[in-house]
């Protein structure tokens, strides 16, 4: 492997150590809680990328060390409209922790000409993970481009299968739920009921001047924001 990226002159090994010198335990220990397992504050990684700026390359190189921080970065300089259908699903069922699956849906997926054929080959996925990314895709739809969206059919899902789903496809159902309640007057009664009868997130610590997951009060608040 050629381990220089010609256009910028960066190596990969350049690279790694400058993200190694900004691991950070207080960060670690912060990530942790999330499920991600790097200690680089996303502030900094983030002026890396904008230093280094487009490099499908090298972004290729940080991605197959498997390192978590690495991966993150390698989301930001990449360039997504070169990934291939069979590359980005390989790389979502490689992507390990939340936080890359979530950087890899958000800025490289939904900006590929592949997305709308991932949502719908992860969207029943039997790994939930895999699946919740689907059901991420289906909620940027619900807001974007809901026409063909058989949005009762998902409201008849989301109620009959979310309270017993795994932690990441419950958070991704749920975030759904609160699109189409927000987005789509029409169902908004019927989400909310969902939303009460499930109880889903109810309890989940929210910060002050944070709007709470709980679908009932998600779409209350940000209804009442689109009136104002």
């Amino acid at each position: 492997m050629d381990r220089t990226t010609a256009a910028a002159g960066t190596t990969l090994d350049e690279v790694l150590a400058e993200l190694a010198a900004l691991e950070d335990p207080r960060a670690r220990e912060v990530n942790a809680k999330h499920g991600d397992d790097h200690g680089v504050n996303l502030g900094k990684l983030r002026a890396v990328a904008k230093r280094l700026k487009t490099q499908q390359d090298l972004a290729l190189e940080l991605w197959a060390t498997g390192d978590t921080a690495a991966r993150l970065l390698a989301l930001l300089i990449c360039r997504p409209k070169a990934f291939d259908s069979a590359e980005l699903d390989a790389m979502l069922r490689q992507a390990g922790t939340p936080k890359v699956q979530d950087w890899l849906v958000n800025y490289v997926v939904k900006k590929s000409p592949h997305a709308e054929a991932l949502r719908e080959l992860w969207f029943t996925d039997r790994d939930p993970v895999v699946a919740s990314a689907g059901w991420a895709l289906t909620s940027d739809r619900v807001v974007k481009k809901p026409e063909g969206l058989d949005l009762p059919g998902l409201l008849d899902i989301i109620q009959a299968e979310m309270q017993a789903a795994p932690d990441r496809l419950q958070w991704a159902m749920n975030h759904c739920l609160a699109q189409i309640g927000i987005e789509h007057a029409g169902y908004r009664a019927r989400a909310l009921d969902i939303g009460e009868r499930l109880q889903v997130l109810k309890d989940y610590p929210t910060p002050p001047n944070c709007t709470s997951p709980f679908a009932p009060s998600w779409i209350t608040e940000m209804v009442k924001r689109q009136q104002q």
